[in-house]
């Protein structure tokens, strides 16, 4: 015998013995998702679309009419939401099959429910067939589509037309709650039921397969020999679930011989069924359920209709093949493809030998179902642009070895120039898994740009079009979220699906923009550098105060001066570049102190109204709200200006901003608001003019992102599409704010290279805090002194007073009390207290200066960072925290340190502070050991044998002996610090220029996670294509405990300020980025005070809930009103449709009101309302869709508001849309029930998360800040208590709103190390530290929480000091003006109290500095 012929004997063996066992023991792990991850799901859309036989590749293609140039009727159609509020409004009875005549014939009843639409038309036609052409056997058929189970009257019908069939079918029913839905349904009837088969779907509804003997109903509950013919195969060769069930079916004629006969039946159908299900066509469809009605429908057998000649074999593809619609079979190899293409094929269709290739990849299944119009359309428009196509399938949803095979020759050689994805998912795995690594290193080998775009599954084109939300959530997550993880770019949405029959539509202007965006892609690879045109884009907002070049936390010149340099070095023809990064700011502003709005700056071009119109298709639906062009922004009356320079082949342009900054009542309501007449015109002469080959938008962030359109799909009227159109988006973005890039990425398609923010350091102590901290150390030595030790306690005491710590430390001493008459543990617990919050300021972390990109920080600059990683747990890598390590060495627990420290307990916070000192001490011993004598850290030296080579430990244990801790170890110490060399050779490299560089020659971007570095290093190096996460993966179980942990802190805290009495109602803000950095704390501590737990499915997405019962929470239920940014409700939408029902679970469930606060309110409102208790606990609410803000920053910022009461106003009239789980379709305004779920708050509540960006760093979080506006609200006009949750330490905080103000303002407003850091960065510097005192203010606006002694002291260090004055007017005089007004407003508004003098002196430098700038 051949050795082969015994290898396939013994895999023909070891199949058969699987299947036996499959039936034998009821166990069938191998179709269970968790256990072996299938990647047999097909999710696509479909719609007829007929091409003549002979096409061979003229453009003319019959499609959803293109929408190239919409009118403003068309938009108006897209901003209408869907009436039922459900994404889908597809009727089932569409697709119901009667036979016109029973009479003499065998009758059976299928019902199915399917997630891919393409099925339905097979199933429709098989049915259609057999009525048609048979006269002794008919068929009824009706289906579902999944996403229609949402809907109550669609779950009734299904629930009838179950009860009357014969057989039920599933496939790919991977949504968590549609698969109970699915399975309440078909569990009961499932033993009336002759036969039930499911494919690939979730555990509960395998379960319910029956196909004769053979059933699923222990599934994931015992071993399976199925499953290890599935694990051995994944081992041999990496096969995926359904890959292995594909070799299965392959060799399914050699197994039937091993199986016994008697047992054999019933598997043998279930497997033909799988297989002919993988066939799809309407012949395959009409083969099954034949076969499964002769088998098993005792109507059919009795009658004899269906003999063995009626039922034809499996008509199938191959696994793996290249498809093209013109060549008449399917190739399995590459070279006859090329080999046909070129020779036959490319010469047909006028195609260039050199011409560029793209390759798409598609889904088997629409060819099997001959439902391939959508990619007829796509390769069509691809070939009248002159480009080579070879499209390639896959029979599972692991592409990567085809990818392989197809795309890459023998020799190495890459074929494709571009990858165009059309299946819209992850490039390895389905709904059910993914293989994200697999990817990166399959895509990275590729090295070509790699785009994913998106058929619709859930909805209609026609709903899809008039959706405000865009793309269905699951959708989102599926084939948006995911694939970005592989490091996809450009989810556009470019088929649709055809509502009667399912069938795929191709969405012709949405083809058309693929089509020119891949060419534009696969043109970087092919033209020289040297001609090139690349359109650099700076932001500056506000406008008109001195802040062109905005980024945060970026040096934007130095870091253009630093790009254009790189480009030069690369052979792009960049002009004459300006020596210097504040020469070449010159030249683009003229001078700084130039107005954005003013033809001062330079203007590279003048766009006439008539070239405007011409070059601007949808110019005319801007007049809505601008009027006629050119309007009186960016315009000098007769034309559009657009200012910036060019250099060489280098634009360098200022985006124009919003528009509507100054104006109160578009801040309010400017949800329907366009983009003006000369934002238009920029991008315009980006494309049209210029001819950019790419874009790059210069720091975080601009508007582009941010205009009017869908949240995720944009159509061709959403703005941010209409802006970018053709031009490949590159955009450097702050790593740290993955939320926000996450956007820019889905809506205005940008491929984001992440930079690195700024250098960390601990804040340091200065002045009166620094004296106060020598006093606490004297006491330390003199505490037993009974004449000294009193003495400095009461010195510490005042000197605590002077700096206003009184305000922190509310038990603090009064100034008549005297230390003599107190007991020493009394003296040190007041020492211990002053010592705690000195130290709290000390050692936070704050950015000093600004960010050059291509610099990547010194070796000291990189030791704040590392103590800080080296601070956290890690228990899933098995790493203990320095912290913790050099506590257990005292025998003392880390937990029980901080809690001791905290209450002020001297001896703890003296141990704590040696062991914060002691981790600096040994990380810098650590970095120390690869620092060259410039500081710089070339190559980290490894670690390797270190820790046994030295006599006395490493260099890390000596710097712990030398701090006082001698019993610390080096074993223990081995696993930390071998991360944190990891870590350190992750925070020195820099890729951010290479990043740039690798996107502009076309290549593949490699991607990574955006975040906080410290929490998560993996963000670094920078220079990565970032994405954010899997959003149906949160909370996970570690944001769920430290979110319990908060909340215990939280309520324990509210306790002792309240009485003992517990909080009725919390108002929280979540934020997109916070969410993602901390995988879902916040949202997992709104959860935990309505008493409800989130659970994982059994793929481990979380998309469950249980009520946690009273007995176990040992509390009442605690109410909340969730206020979600707008980017939360983009990213996260799922995780607010989690909130939404866990919210109305607690509200349902039968419990006395003093236990349950949320039932008792909504019952109130309710009433109030005139709703039901249900609509009454609706408490998520947001934006608008496309719609971001309460603008309240906006009007801060600009100063365009008259009163609070107008802020307060916008806050309610922008966020007051809820979000209703039982319509999850659409934003609903609501403002109402928003009023009356806010009026019964006691507490507001937000989360800081990471050192980088605090309270006064941003002005979303004062934005979105309720805590005025509920005060209005109530009854009583109480204000509530504001509250923030601190977790940017392992020892996480829970302080009052003026308490974290209070140590914002210390740490940066107010500290020489803070302050100076930004004014040696210069211009924009200056500007951060005007930034940080008008978001002050903005607190005292919204909340009422800033203290009269920040304004006071920010004003000695500001302006009094005429030093510093002379600084900040020579550094940017638009920013000192800006600084100058806030103090003025403060004062007028009422915010600060001061002398006559200091506002007299403030007015005076108004009119000096107003002279300055205007040339007097």
């Amino acid at each position: 015998m051949a050795r082969g012929q015994g290898q396939e004997r013994r895999s023909s063996r070891r199949a058969a013995i699987a299947l036996l066992a499959l039936i034998a023991a009821g166990s069938t792990d191998a179709f269970a998702p968790v256990a072996s991850r299938p990647g047999a799901a097909k999710l696509a859309s479909s719609t007829p679309f007929a091409l003549s036989s002979s096409w061979t590749g003229a453009k003319s293609v019959a499609a959803v009419p293109s929408t190239s140039r919409v009118t403003r009727a068309a938009l108006n159609m897209v901003i209408q939401e869907p009436r039922s509020g459900m994404f889908t409004n597809s009727n089932p009875e569409d697709r119901r099959v009667v036979p016109d005549n029973r009479e003499g014939k065998a009758y059976f009843k299928v019902t199915y429910v399917v997630l891919e639409s393409q099925y339905q038309a097979s199933l429709t036609k098989a049915c259609q067939s057999i009525n048609a052409h048979r006269d002794d056997i008919c068929v009824e058929c009706v289906g579902y589509l999944l996403e229609e189970l949402r809907d109550e009257r669609n779950v009734a019908a299904f629930k009838k037309d179950v009860e009357t069939s014969n057989i039920f079918i599933g496939s790919l029913i991977f949504v968590q709650e549609l698969a109970e839905q699915v399975a309440a349904v078909v569990e009961p009837l499932r033993d009336q039921l002759d036969a039930v088969v499911v494919f690939p779907s979730m555990p509960e509804v395998m379960r319910l397969n029956k196909v004769g003997s053979f059933s699923m109903q222990n599934l994931g509950q015992s071993k399976s020999v199925i499953s290890d013919f599935m694990k051995k195969k994944k081992k041999e060769d990496g096969s995926s679930f359904e890959e292995g069930m594909l070799k299965l079916l392959r060799t399914l004629p050699k197994v039937l011989k091993y199986l016994p006969s008697d047992k054999a039946a019933d598997a043998r159908n279930f497997m033909m069924s799988f297989q002919y299900w993988l066939g799809g066509s309407p012949e395959n469809v009409q083969s099954l359920l034949l076969n499964l009605a002769n088998e098993y429908v005792a109507d059919v057998r009795a009658k004899g209709s269906v003999n063995a000649d009626d039922i034809a074999e499996p008509v199938l593809l191959p696994d793996k093949g290249i498809w093209h619609p013109v060549a008449d079979k399917v190739f399995e190899n590459a070279d006859e493809y090329f080999s046909w293409y070129n020779k036959v094929h490319a010469p047909a269709a006028g195609i260039a030998a050199d011409a560029p290739v793209i390759g798409l990849i598609l889904q088997k299944s629409h060819i099997n179902t001959k439902d391939e119009c959508h990619y007829i359309a796509m390769v069509a428009e691809l070939e009248a642009r002159g480009a080579k196509v070879i499209t390639l399938y896959s029979g599972g949803l692991d592409f990567s070895g085809p990818v392989d095979e197809y795309f890459i020759a023998s020799n190495g050689k890459v074929r494709v120039d571009t990858v165009v994805n059309l299946t819209g998912f992850a490039l390895v795995g389905g709904p059910a898994s993914q293989d994200h690594p697999k990817a990166v290193q399959t895509l990275s080998k590729l090295n070509v740009p790699y785009l994913c775009t998106i058929p619709l599954v859930f909805q209609s084109f026609e709903e899809w079009q008039a959706s405000e939300l865009g793309l269905h959530p699951i959708q989102v997550a599926l084939q948006v979220s995911l694939p970005e993880i592989d490091g996809a770019i450009e989810p556009i949405i470019f088929a649709g699906r055809e509502c009667a029959t399912g069938r795929s539509v191709p969405l012709a202007d949405r083809v058309n923009l693929v089509a020119d965006r891949a060419m534009k892609w696969a043109s970087l690879r092919t033209k020289p550098n040297k001609d090139k045109k690349l359109a650099v884009t700076i932001f500056s907002f506000p406008p008109d105060k001195g802040n062109v070049g905005t980024a945060a936390y970026l040096d934007v010149f130095g870091s253009i001066h630093s790009v254009m340099r790189e480009l030069k070095a690369k052979g792009y023809d960049v002009g004459d570049v300006p020596e210097t990064s504040e020469e070449l700011m010159d030249s683009i502003l003229n001078d700084k102190e130039a107005r954005i709005d003013s033809p001062e700056m330079n203007v590279a071009y003048k766009m006439s109204v008539r070239e405007y119109e011409e070059l601007t298709p949808y110019a005319a639906d801007l007049e809505e709200n601008w009027g006629k062009a050119p309007g009186h922004l960016n315009s000098d009356g007769q034309n559009l200006l657009i200012f910036g320079r060019k250099f060489g082949n280098v634009f360098i342009g200022v985006q124009p901003t919003f528009g509507y900054e100054g104006d109160p009542m578009r801040l309010l309501f400017s949800k329907s608001a366009s983009p003006h007449h000369g934002f238009a015109a920029y991008y315009t002469y980006l494309e049209k003019v210029f001819g950019a080959d790419a874009v790059l938008h210069f720091g975080t962030h601009g508007s582009l992102e941010f205009m009017p359109g869908k949240q995720v799909g944009m159509s061709g009227t959403c703005y941010p599409d209409r802006l970018i159109n053709s031009i490949p988006n590159l955009y450097y973005y702050a790593a740290n704010n993955p939320s926000e890039a996450t956007i820019a990425k889905r809506r205005s398609y940008a491929a984001t290279i992440s930079y690195l923010t700024p250098p960390a350091e601990n804040a340091g102590l200065y002045k009166g805090l620094k004296e106060l901290g020598e006093l606490i150390g004297s006491y330390q030595g003199l505490r037993e002194n009974t004449s000294r030790g009193p003495s400095i306690v009461n010195s510490a005491v005042a000197a605590a007073r002077q700096c206003n710590l009184d305000k922190d430390i509310k038990d603090l001493p009064t100034e008549d009390q005297d230390a003599k008459e107190m007991t020493l543990d009394d003296r040190d617990l007041i020492i211990g207290k002053i010592y705690r919050r000195l130290m709290e300021i000390e050692s936070r972390l704050l950015p000093c200066g600004l960010h050059t990109v291509g610099v990547p920080p010194t070796a000291e600059e990189a030791i704040a960072t590392l103590v800080n990683i080296a601070g956290l747990d890690r228990p899933e890598d098995n790493i203990k925290s320095l912290p913790r390590i050099i506590a257990e060495s005292r025998g003392r627990e880390i937990t029980e340190v901080y809690q001791n420290a905290d209450k002020g307990i001297l001896s703890d916070v003296t141990l704590l502070q040696a062991i914060t000192e002691a981790s600096r001490a040994a990380v810098r011993a650590c970095v120390e050991r690869s620092t060259n004598a410039e500081g710089r850290v070339e190559q980290v030296n490894p670690l390797g044998k270190l820790f046994d080579g030295f006599t006395g430990g490493s260099p890390m244990r000596k710097a712990l002996v030398a701090a006082g801790f001698p019993a610390v170890s080096d074993a223990d110490l081995e696993p930390l610090f071998n991360y944190v060399e990891f870590c350190l050779k992750q925070v020195v490299a820099d890729n951010e220029l290479g990043g740039l560089l690798s996107a502009l020659n076309g290549e593949y971007m490699v991607p990574g996670p955006g975040g906080d570095p410290i929490r998560n290093p993996d963000v670094l190096p920078t220079g990565k294509n970032m994405h954010a996460l899997d959003p149906q993966s949160i909370p996970t179980k570690a944001a769920v405990d430290v979110a319990e942990m908060v909340c215990n802190r939280l309520i324990e805290r509210l306790r002792i300020d309240n009485e003992g009495r517990y909080p009725e109602s919390v108002a929280f803000t979540l934020w997109g980025t916070d969410n993602i950095k901390t995988y879902g704390e916040s949202l997992a501590q709104v959860l935990a005070l309505v008493g409800v737990r989130p659970v994982a499915d059994s793929l481990g997405r979380v998309n469950k809930l249980e009520l946690i019962p009273l007995e176990d929470l040992n509390r009442p239920r605690i109410d909340v009103v969730v206020s979600c940014s707008g980017v939360f409700r983009d990213l996260f939408i799922n995780q607010m449709n989690l909130l939404d029902r866990g919210i109305k679970m607690a509200a349902e469930a039968d419990e006395p009101d003093d236990m349950n606060f949320v039932r008792k309110h909504a019952k109130e409102q309710a009433k109030e309302l005139g709703i039901s208790v249900r609509d009454a606990a609706t408490r998520v609410f947001s934006n608008a869709a496309g719609s971001y803000s309460a603008n309240v920053g906006l009007a801060i910022e600009n100063g365009g508001w008259e009163g609070e009461e107008q802020l307060q106003q916008q806050f309610l009239t922008r966020k007051g849309f809820s979000f209703n789980a039982d319509k999850p379709g659409m934003m609903e305004q609501n403002v109402d029930m928003f009023q009356a779920a806010l009026k019964t708050v006691d507490v507001t509540f937000q989360n800081l998360d990471s050192s980088e960006i605090s309270l006064t760093d941003v002005s979303h979080y004062y934005d979105s800040d309720p805590t005025k506006v509920v005060q209005g609200l109530r009854d009583d006009r109480k204000k509530p208590m504001s509250f923030m949750a601190d977790t940017t330490t392992a020892n996480a905080q829970v302080r009052t709103l003026s308490e974290t103000v209070r140590l914002d303002a210390r740490t940066k407003l107010l500290n020489p190390k803070f302050y100076e850091g930004m004014l040696n960065s210069g211009y924009e510097g200056a500007r951060e530290i005007t930034k940080r005192l008008r978001n002050t203010m903005g607190w005292s606006a919204t909340a009422g929480e800033v203290d009269n002694f920040i304004y006071e002291d920010a004003n000695d260090v500001f302006i009094k000091d005429e030093e510093m004055r002379q600084r900040l007017l020579n550094t940017n005089p638009n920013a000192f003006r800006d600084m100058i007004t806030t103090f003025l407003e403060a004062n007028g508004r009422g915010y600060w109290d001061t002398s006559d003098d200091n506002i007299e002196l403030l007015q005076d430098l108004y009119q000096e500095v107003e002279d300055k700038i205007e040339g007097v």
